[in-house]
């Protein structure tokens, strides 16, 4: 391939990513589907403005090598071994139920026995790159989620070396013998090919282990960001190299590179300079696969292709949820990681072409599988995004907890939403004797304090009867805790109209919000986060060497600027220009007093910890000192 057309593909690829995922992002349909969409347009059934994705897929599925040395990087083997159930007990539980209901369901449709055993096999695979992209942009690669399906993702990667040895055994009788060895070990039998294999797993476990950190090291000395770099990808490909060349996975000896890794001081190093690669590589992965969706089998088909995906789907989110209910997980995270898994995998395309080398299935069913499993991975986000919607993101209906009657003595003070903000405020006014009333919504909220010893009546706050109920019509204070920003600002505005004489202290989420609070009378604002932060900036002074005096200083007069500009900026909130250019001379201010404080400070701690003899030696040294005090 020339220079022209190479360039001119790439421009294709990158024009097509970058403009189809903001898109699909912003239409919450995650990156992964945008990728997807972005191949489909240009591959070779609509524009055709690449052709046949042919070597540019096998340079893609290149990201999928990184993305598991990534993740072998973040397993130590320390947490391979506590994973262990999960990975040989979930992810063979999965493997097998899955291939059992697709190989029923192949029998139903009066297929061979050993062709649907293999397909069952084949489809039961799900996509490593879909799953992970899309849980770490849920923020759910850690939890117990994360961790079944990493588990299972990793089981099924490790039987793609059995399963090449298993399924041209399928193969009717009479059948040329396929072997999946290439290169130099495939005119090997097959024991040989089995010890080259074991031979190349421990050139990477031992190299990896004694050989890899003293090069990283000698490396790591010349002080040359861009040769570091080089260093990792050159590993990465060696390792994949060599896995290939003995029939094995890339992507598993990567992974397999990557948990020897993990323990090297190297680390975070090898990840920081590997990851832009990774995210480059999978949004081309994703494309190519959209790019190589057979649109025309799918348009001559598209009821049986649909059928056949939702039924895919459908048979693989019930094997995984009766895995994970087996392994005793809670019924959320199960359906959570079973629809998660649903999808067909980038191995079912390796598989596919192996069996149909071995001739255990026909070309026209090769290809109407390969199709499914396209389909199933562009419809994935889809489904996900659709389970998240109306099953994952809506309360689960719990059983309403007692209602608690309500003291007939008027109240000095009623706090609405009793959640971790709430509950600091309600105890200072309790240990001052104050009668306080106690509401929230939330029923598992509820459920837990009560078991604390709270008297917390349920119900919705911003509901002016229940308010007037709770007292509010005799109460001095309402204190307006709820997590809701929205709902905070109308409660407020409704319940000075009806309670006028009521004072209230509200919650706010920033300073707009509060702008936005103090527009009703009677209102007072505190920011949520502000005084945590202004303690945390304290303690990192003192962290750094500076003394209590100076550090609580800084802490009191930042405190006393922010109050008196917060309240001057009042009557700008609402203009962004004017506002942003008083803000940042308020800013500016702020820091030219601190700043000449802090200097005065020390200046006094010099003095005091200096002999008497090295006191100021002139009126105007101290007159000095006097003219900054007087000025800040």
């Amino acid at each position: 391939m020339n220079a022209q057309p190479l360039l001119a593909q790439a421009l294709v690829y990158l024009a097509a990513g970058v403009i189809s995922v903001p898109i699909a992002k912003r239409l919450g349909l995650g990156s992964v589907l945008g990728y997807l969409i972005a191949g489909v347009l240009i591959g070779p059934f609509l524009l055709n403005l690449v052709g046949a994705p042919g070597e540019v897929q096998r340079f893609a599925e290149f990201g999928v090598v990184i993305l598991l040395f990534l993740i072998g990087l973040e397993v130590r083997p320390a947490l391979l071994w506590k994973l262990r159930t999960t990975i040989f007990g979930l992810g063979l539980a999965q493997l097998l139920g899955t291939g059992a209901l697709i190989a029923a369901a192949s029998l139903a449709f009066g297929l061979d026995w050993r062709v649907g055993a293999a397909i069952g096999l084949i489809l039961a695979m799900s996509s490593t790159a879909i799953v992970l992209q899309s849980l770490e942009e849920k923020g759910m690669r850690s939890g117990p989620v994360g961790e079944a399906s990493f588990g299972v993702l990793l089981f099924q990667d490790l039987a793609v070396i059995p399963l090449f040895a298993l399924l041209p055994l399928l193969a009717p009788a009479g059948a040329a013998p396929a072997t999946h060895a290439t290169g130099l070990l495939s005119p090997l039998p097959g024991w040989l090919q089995a010890l080259a294999q074991m031979a190349a797993i421990a050139v990477v476990v031992v190299g990896g282990r004694y050989l890899t950190r003293p090069l990283f090291r000698f490396i790591a000395a010349a002080r040359l960001r861009e040769i570091f770099t080089a260093s990792a990808l050159l590993l990465v490909i060696a390792v994949a190299a060599l896995m290939e060349l003995v029939g094995l996975s890339p992507a598993l000896g990567a992974f397999l590179a990557g948990v020897v890794l993990a323990d090297s001081e190297f680390r975070r190093e090898l990840e920081t300079d590997i990851e832009p690669f990774r995210g480059l590589l999978l949004g081309l992965f994703f494309i190519t696969v959209g790019a190589g969706l057979d649109l025309g089998l799918v348009a001559a088909h598209p009821f049986a292709i649909g059928a056949l995906v939702i039924g895919l789907m459908a048979l693989k989110t019930l094997a995984m949820y009766a895995a994970g209910r087996l392994f005793r997980a809670p019924h959320r995270a199960a359906l959570t990681t079973a629809v998660g898994l649903a999808q067909g995998g980038e191995f079912a395309f390796v598989l596919l072409g192996f069996v149909l080398g071995a001739q255990v299935m026909d070309a026209a069913l090769a290809h109407l599988l390969t199709a499914v499993v396209a389909v199933s991975m562009a419809a994935t986000p889809l489904f996900s995004a659709g389970y998240d919607r109306l099953i994952l993101n809506r309360t689960e209906e719990l059983e309403e907890p007692e209602r608690l009657p309500f003291d007939e003595s008027a109240p000095d003070v009623i706090v609405a939403g009793f959640g971790r903000f709430g509950q600091i405020a309600t105890r200072l006014l309790l240990v001052n004797n104050f009668r306080v009333v106690l509401l929230d919504s939330s029923i598992e909220q509820i459920e837990i304090i009560r078991r604390f010893g709270w008297a917390v009546h349920y119900g919705d706050a911003s509901r002016m009867d229940l308010l007037r109920t709770a007292g509010a019509d005799k109460a001095k204070l309402l204190i307006v805790a709820i997590d809701d920003r929205e709902k905070a600002s109308e409660m407020v505005e409704a319940a000075h109209q009806l309670f006028p004489e009521l004072q209230i202290l509200v919650r706010a989420w920033d300073r707009r919000h509060a702008y936005e609070l103090l527009k009703t009378p009677n209102v007072t604002v505190e920011r949520e986060t502000f005084e945590s932060a202004l303690n945390m900036g304290r303690k990192a002074l003192l962290k750094l060497g500076l003394s209590e005096r100076r550090a609580s200083r800084a802490a009191v007069l930042f405190r006393e600027q922010d109050d008196e500009f917060f309240r001057q900026l009042a009557p700008v909130a609402g203009e962004e220009e004017n506002y942003i250019m008083a803000s940042r001379d308020a800013r500016d201010t702020t820091e030219r007093l601190l700043r000449a404080e802090m200097s005065r400070i020390a200046e006094e701690e010099d003095l005091e910890d200096a002999p008497q003899l090295a006191a100021p030696s002139s009126n105007s040294e101290v007159e000095r000192l006097e003219g900054d005090k007087e000025r800040v």
